[in-house]
């Protein structure tokens, strides 16, 4: 097993600059970070190597495209065990409407996020998931009517600014 990747200022910085500029070119990146090109390109291949940087994607305003119905759904497990736990992951999981899945503390299991075509697709889908019997004990919906903002960034400069 190879040993986790250290990081320090300067992989936070490009890690910083990546989240907020995914198609900044690498010499563009070098000098942000005060690097040469091609130490920059070196750390960038560690980083991704060790799982830091899991993938480069396009932020789509899903609005532009057309209604969407975003729902927040509580979930409580009939059981928990680990295989009650597993399953139901697993099948939340194959759902592509289901943009996020948190296991949380308090007073239910689960923390979903779907992103439907409506209410009446996202609702086949809980009846779906219910018909398929992966331990649901009861959900709770939480339409949003508006997201006045949603970061897509981490916070980096806060987490770790002893390092920064």
């Amino acid at each position: 097993m190879q040993p986790p990747y250290k990081l320090d200022r300067i992989d936070l910085k490009i890690l910083a600059e990546l989240q907020s500029n995914g198609r900044i070119t690498n010499v563009e990146l070098a000098d942000l970070v005060n690097l040469s090109p091609s130490p920059c390109l070196m750390r960038i291949k560690k980083l991704q190597q060790a799982g830091y940087i899991t993938g480069y994607s396009a932020q789509i305003n899903g609005a532009k495209l057309g209604e969407t119905l975003t729902v927040f759904t509580e979930v409580t497990l009939k059981n928990h065990r680990q295989t009650d736990f597993a399953r139901f992951q697993q099948a939340v999981e194959k759902i592509d409407s289901c943009m996020e899945c948190h296991l949380v503390s308090g007073g239910y299991d689960y923390l979903l996020k779907f992103v439907t075509a409506g209410i009446s697709d996202y609702q086949n889908i809980m009846e779906a998931l219910i018909d398929h019997d992966v331990g649901i004990d009861k959900y709770f919906s939480f339409v949003v009517i508006k997201s006045p903002f949603v970061k897509t960034q981490l916070p980096l400069t806060r987490l770790f600014a002893d390092r920064l």
